[in-house]
């Protein structure tokens, strides 16, 4: 649902696209790491929210850049202005993107499995090759997905979930490492749109775009749209893989991971996996 838009975010989005009618304005309201400024029909205007998303916002406006290029069969939005800082925060305006997400639950078989392939087929451009992190299970600093999961992770965890979650998380380790393809990192919920006949118009919210293995999308299509939905719209070994990927932690955990960096706060990560052990097991 949308709602009004502050006056401050009225006027950085009326300074990037002064053409537009600002009375049409609306605030999306989802969007963890940036406010968005809706024209419905036209343009998308993101404003960054923390100083740390500042610096990073010309990356991923050329990541959009990247992926649009790449010739996928649904849109991808691109960029309409420059990317500009007003103070402390960043914004740009971005091709609008036509279509409604679907509730949590639903999905067309068909549809998700012509996305998960389309992705996974992507040629990865050396544009996007320099783009794109790619996460390592183990690295010599101790920063690897698995490295932080294990040490810093685990330890904390309530005792009565440590011996599952190792259990769970060998048995990821366990799988023989896929080549890395363009994953999108965050697909379901509000970043699908599809047409009034099912058809997927476009995928939004490329922040978290990684180089690595395509079960991790299609376990995120299935923590959405739900697991008999994804085992209609792929193989059996990409749905193994994707039941792989979310049993220890919860896939939407992992892009906390995945970064080669140190958690900004192990003690905030260890309480959303606890709770989503709580409410899943």
């Amino acid at each position: 649902m949308a709602q009004p838009v502050p006056t401050d975010l009225l006027e950085i989005a009326e300074a990037l696209v002064p053409e537009l009618d600002m009375s049409s304005a609306s605030l999306a309201e989802q969007g963890n790491m940036h406010h968005v400024v809706l024209f419905p029909g036209v343009a998308a205007v993101r404003v960054t929210k923390r100083p740390s998303d500042v610096a990073a916002l010309p990356r991923r406006v050329e990541i959009l850049r990247a992926v649009a290029a790449a010739g996928l069969p649904f849109a991808v939005p691109e960029p309409l202005s420059a990317v500009t800082t007003f103070g402390d925060r960043a914004a740009v305006a971005l091709s609008w993107i036509d279509g409604e997400s679907l509730p949590e639950g639903v999905g067309d078989p068909a549809a998700l499995g012509l996305l998960l392939e389309a992705l996974r087929d992507v040629e990865i451009s050396p544009e996007l090759e320099a783009l794109l992190h790619q996460p390592h299970r183990h690295t010599p600093d101790g920063l690897g997905w698995a490295d932080i999961l294990t040490d810093e992770t685990l330890p904390r965890l309530p005792p009565k979930w440590r011996d599952a979650v190792r259990h769970r998380l060998d048995t990821l380790l366990a799988l023989e490492t896929a080549p890395p393809r363009l994953v999108h990192g965050d697909l379901g919920g509000p970043n699908l749109h599809f047409s009034a006949d099912g058809k997927l118009t476009g995928v939004l919210d490329w922040d978290l775009a990684i180089r690595s293995d395509p079960a991790i999308d299609a376990a995120l299509i299935a923590t959405w749209h739900g697991w008999d939905v994804l085992r209609a719209a792929t193989d059996e070994q990409t749905y193994r893989r994707a039941r792989a990927w979310n049993a220890p932690v919860g896939v939407e955990h992992l892009h906390a991971v995945f970064g080669g960096a140190p958690l900004a706060s192990v003690d905030g990560f260890v309480a959303a996996i606890v709770a989503w052990l709580e409410e899943r097991g």
